[in-house]
């Protein structure tokens, strides 16, 4: 098996600058490829903001973000990640756009380089058909914020090759994080059970069970999560939610993966949450403060 010495990374949006971000700390020459040139350069620079802000709290030397950002190198042509090692891909949840990608780069990697996809709620079995390596395929689900958050689910398929799979499992733990091994379902675990979670509170403010703060906070206060149901929704992006809730109902039919009624009309209307200003709670003042949806 190929020793891993460099990483390539699909897309530098929120998660893909992140997963590129703890690769380059991980000391591997880490290549992360976007739509154009402007996009990838502004993802680097957010990386690069990101290490300031460590460096002045006193948390990050100023030469170990150098070194860092030294080896990171942004793109625009797929062509330049042929000689990586592992690509991981972190792109919309798109089947077709990402299976158009895999297609690509099947052609273009040697034979050694393994598929990782970042994906939260598509199969990994679905995009490693399309490609001429399935026994190299395997998901690597990293959680939001990604040099903060410890976990990686790493996911194995019926074909996936079980030495493929202790490497990338392997080189999740090189990263600092702390893999899981999971069944290629959509979901895997913990969308698996996270997803109903947030639909059912949703339902429950629909019918008119408690209200938005209280909710958040029952489920704060009465079960130690750090958060409530509507904050992580707003966190995660509800445009987001209502998408991986449609491929998950597609591939369970149950109607607990279901998007309830609310958060469609509230996608329809441009409330994603945190990113767009409004959400469960509106974020325009120096507080959050509830929306008044019911």
């Amino acid at each position: 098996m190929a020793e891993i010495k460099r990483v390539g990374v699909l897309g530098c949006g929120l998660m893909g600058s992140g997963i590129a971000q703890v690769c380059a700390a991980a000391g591997y020459e880490t290549i992360v490829r976007e739509v154009s040139d402007e996009v990838v350069q502004k993802g680097i620079g957010g990386i690069g903001r990101q290490l300031g802000k460590q460096v002045e709290k006193g948390k990050l030397a100023a030469e170990d973000r150098d070194a860092l950002l030294g080896r990171l190198r942004g793109t625009s042509n797929l062509e330049d990640l042929k000689d990586c090692d592992i690509v991981i891909e972190a792109i919309v949840e798109n089947l077709d756009l990402k299976n158009e990608i895999w297609r690509t780069l099947d052609g273009l990697c040697p034979a050694h380089t393994i598929f990782a996809s970042n994906t939260s709620s598509l199969t990994i079995a679905d995009m490693a058909a399309a490609t001429k390596r399935p026994e190299r395929m395997v998901g690597l689900h990293f959680f939001n914020p990604v040099p903060v958050m410890k976990l990686v689910e790493v996911v194995k398929t019926i074909a996936t090759d079980a030495a493929v799979f202790q490497t990338a499992f392997d080189f999740a733990k090189s990263l600092g994080k702390e893999p899981i091994v999971c069944k290629d379902n959509s979901g895997f675990v913990v969308n698996l059970l996270l997803v109903p979670y947030m639909m059912d509170a949703i339902r429950a403010l629909s019918e008119g069970v408690a209200s938005i703060e209280d909710i958040d906070k029952g489920m704060r206060l009465g079960t130690g999560y750090p958060m409530g149901p509507f904050v992580l929704s707003d966190f995660v992006g509800l445009d987001t939610l209502d998408k991986i809730g449609d491929i998950m109902f597609n591939e369970y039919k149950e109607k607990r993966y279901a998007s309830p009624p609310l958060l469609k009309r509230m996608v329809s209307l441009g409330y994603y949450g945190r990113k767009s200003g409004k959400g469960f709670y509106d974020y325009s003042g120096d507080e959050p403060k509830p929306m008044p949806l019911v």
